[in-house]
């Protein structure tokens, strides 16, 4: 299959810029809209974190602030950084006990926030580069 993947580079990291973002801005936007935000905050506050529903809050407006931000290219590094401490720590408060799988050997494990993680680093770098090669110009 010489023209596989169909994709180039350029327009794989394009995707990965697209898709990585509104994954964590489709979960916000689902806890806002099935009303959630409470139950999730009992739970922070079950888990050491005061005033849990505030911290919610706080990690909703980060999901969607910092995926805006990234859908449109505006400081991807930077802007992955709030993603990649809310993934591990949701890793840390509730899908290291659940095993490592998310679905078929498991439920709610932490091999999809270990994918995203993955992926909010590989845009990170991209964006370094793009920034150290547009100062070499």
């Amino acid at each position: 299959m010489p023209d596989w993947p169909c994709l180039t580079r350029t327009q794989a990291m394009l995707l990965l810029r697209f898709v990585t973002p509104m994954l964590f801005m489709v979960h916000a936007a689902v806890r806002i809209v099935n009303g959630s935000i409470p139950g999730f905050g009992q739970f922070m506050e079950t888990r050491g974190f005061p005033a849990g529903e505030v911290w919610v809050w706080a990690i909703t407006l980060a999901e969607l602030g910092a995926g805006s931000a990234i859908l449109l290219g505006w400081r991807i590094r930077w802007m992955t950084i709030p993603l990649l401490v809310i993934a591990a720590i949701g890793i840390a408060l509730i899908h290291w006990k659940l095993g490592w799988f998310v679905g078929e050997h498991g439920v709610g494990g932490s091999e999809y926030s270990v994918a995203l993680i993955v992926m909010l680093l590989v845009l990170a770098a991209d964006d370094a580069e793009k920034n150290r090669q547009g100062r070499k110009g």
